[in-house]
């Protein structure tokens, strides 16, 4: 997907909110929403103006994943995540997987694989049906998770072993702020920039891109991400995702995962104002927030800068499905239906299949999820 159309989608979770906000205050009796706000995305392909595949052209009305990963190849089908090509690596960890399921079903091993150190132990289980938009919940959790992956980022490095323990989430209201203020104090500010500039600037440096020059768009972005310049959560999405794909620089996954953490964070403050002064739907950082944490995800997910983490993956995942993402609901339907980084569950995935699909995301060879027994209606009581 072009930068553009991640803008659009940006904008198109803000424009959902509003939408449901005015049905919400309109007194119309038996009124049934269903979510048509996301539109079908574009195949991304390197530019057949470009042969060394630098930089970034739409094809066609097909159906296209957002993670900006567009350099491999979609052979498999959505239902196996759409994400990349399966590599080496993860057939040997699908292998390692398969040989745990026996001591998994007879609850060996102690809970080991539902830890993770960017997951806070207290984080809530939100229990409305799938579909069931509770935003000021999930903004919540959004929220949460964003300060814990902060967090572990900025604390000391622990070794992986089993007898790791999560800690509790520290995140309360202006946490974050504090920990963005401490970044800030290390040097000092340029003249703050008004956001119109701000955004002049963004759009400029997606031109840039478009037209080819990768080095000059990538250093813009560079500069809008700067914390102790514009601090831009958006710019820190996109120049986080340049250094994971090399765009006009050196690849730099790590670094990555720090921009995009900083973009969590820094949306994360922002959106818990609006929580604050009871914005249900979330502030004018929801999409930046969203953005950040399903990118964040599949840096969990693959390993990208960062240790492989199937529980934190899943969890940011679910986190953005549910406050709209459409490629996120697919991601977290395939973490059900195949038990990645929580306990399989075939009718949770037809669920959250059915919401991507209502929503303009529609997987070949998904059929099954329209069954009977699939009907939200005939969910297994708990």
């Amino acid at each position: 997907m072009g930068l553009r159309d991640m803008l659009k989608k940006k904008d198109d979770i803000n424009a959902r909110d509003e939408h449901q906000q005015q049905y919400q205050n309109a007194n119309i009796p038996e009124l049934v929403l269903m979510r048509t706000d996301t539109v079908p995305q574009d195949v991304i392909e390197p530019s057949a103006a470009n042969d060394n595949q630098t930089h970034l052209a739409a094809k066609g009305p097909n159906i296209a994943r957002r993670s900006l990963d567009v350099f491999r190849p979609r052979s498999r089908s959505r239902s196996a995540s759409a994400s990349s090509q399966v590599s080496n690596s993860e057939k040997h960890a699908h292998r390692d997987s398969a040989g745990r399921r026996l001591s998994q079903r007879l609850h060996l091993g102690g809970r080991e694989h539902d830890t993770s150190d960017s997951v806070p132990e207290d984080l809530p289980e939100i229990r409305t049906p799938v579909g069931d938009v509770d935003d000021m919940e999930w903004e919540r959790r959004a929220t949460m998770l964003a300060g814990q992956n902060e967090l572990a980022r900025s604390g000391p490095q622990t070794p992986s072993d089993s007898g790791r323990t999560r800690r509790k989430s520290s995140v309360t209201p202006g946490r974050l702020d504090e920990l963005q203020a401490q970044q800030q104090r290390s040097s000092p500010r340029s003249r703050p920039q008004t956001s119109q500039e701000i955004d002049a600037d963004i759009q400029e440096a997606i031109r840039l891109h478009e037209a080819g020059d990768l080095t000059q768009s990538t250093r813009m972005f560079e500069r809008l991400a700067d914390p102790n310049g514009a601090n831009n959560p958006l710019s820190q999405v996109l120049y986080g995702l340049a250094l994971r794909h090399g765009w006009g620089c050196a690849p730099d996954p790590a670094g990555a995962v720090r921009h995009l953490t900083a973009a969590a964070s820094n949306a994360a403050s922002i959106e818990q104002l609006a929580l604050q002064a009871g914005m249900t739907k979330g502030g004018a950082a929801k999409g930046e927030l969203v953005l950040a944490i399903f990118e964040l995800a599949n840096c969990f997910r693959h390993g990208w800068g960062i240790e492989k983490d199937a529980v934190a993956a899943q969890r940011y995942y679910e986190t953005a499905a549910n406050l709209g993402d459409t490629d996120a609901m697919n991601e977290i339907a395939w973490c059900y239906l195949e038990g990645y980084g929580c306990k399989k569950d075939k009718f949770k995935a037809a669920q959250y299949y059915r919401l991507a699909e209502n929503a303009g995301s529609k997987t070949l060879g998904n059929s099954w999820i329209w069954k009977d027994k699939y009907n939200p209606e005939n969910a297994p009581k708990k």
